[in-house]
């Protein structure tokens, strides 16, 4: 089932993205605050946060948010699966409702950022098996030899 992030998911899910080797410190922090935003409601219908849950365990995640400035593009700021869970269709599902979410909202555009590095190669082709085509990339955005990899979906309404 995914439903609307809750209060009470906050531990698991904190315990997810600690235990994800892929993020670093920084990433983790990040991910963290923007749990903690949504939870508290100080950006008010900017976040919007859904978990995967299976037998009243939270196994992933993603969290989304209209882009500003636009009249239709949203932003999947992050997609997050439990490491033991991943090769079971999790983050597809995520990443469907996502999809679905954005076209209830009539947005057009589903957009995923990303990184160049060979670290994130799965992630990459995570999205391009789901029909996304890498939109942008800038050059040393991170860090030198480390790209900006904007993926995007079309999201027909």
């Amino acid at each position: 089932m995914i439903r609307k992030l809750q209060y009470n998911d906050r531990e698991e899910i904190l315990d997810i993205i600690k235990r994800t080797e892929n993020f670093n410190e920084e990433e983790k922090k990040v991910a963290v605050e923007l749990i903690d935003e949504t939870l508290n409601k100080s950006s008010e219908n900017y976040y919007n946060t859904f978990v995967y849950v299976e037998s009243d365990k939270v196994l992933g995640y993603y969290c989304i948010g209209k882009r500003p400035l636009t009249d239709g593009v949203y932003d999947l700021y992050w997609i997050v699966v439990e490491p033991s869970s991943r090769s079971r269709g999790i983050g597809k599902a995520l990443l469907s409702h996502a999809e679905k979410f954005v076209k209830e909202k009539n947005g057009r555009w589903l957009l995923a950022e990303t990184s160049s590095k060979e670290s994130y190669s799965s992630t990459r082709t995570f999205y391009l098996r789901n029909k996304y085509s890498i939109v942008a990339e800038i050059k040393d955005f991170y860090t030198k030899n480390d790209n900006l990899i904007v993926f995007g979906k079309y999201i027909i309404t």
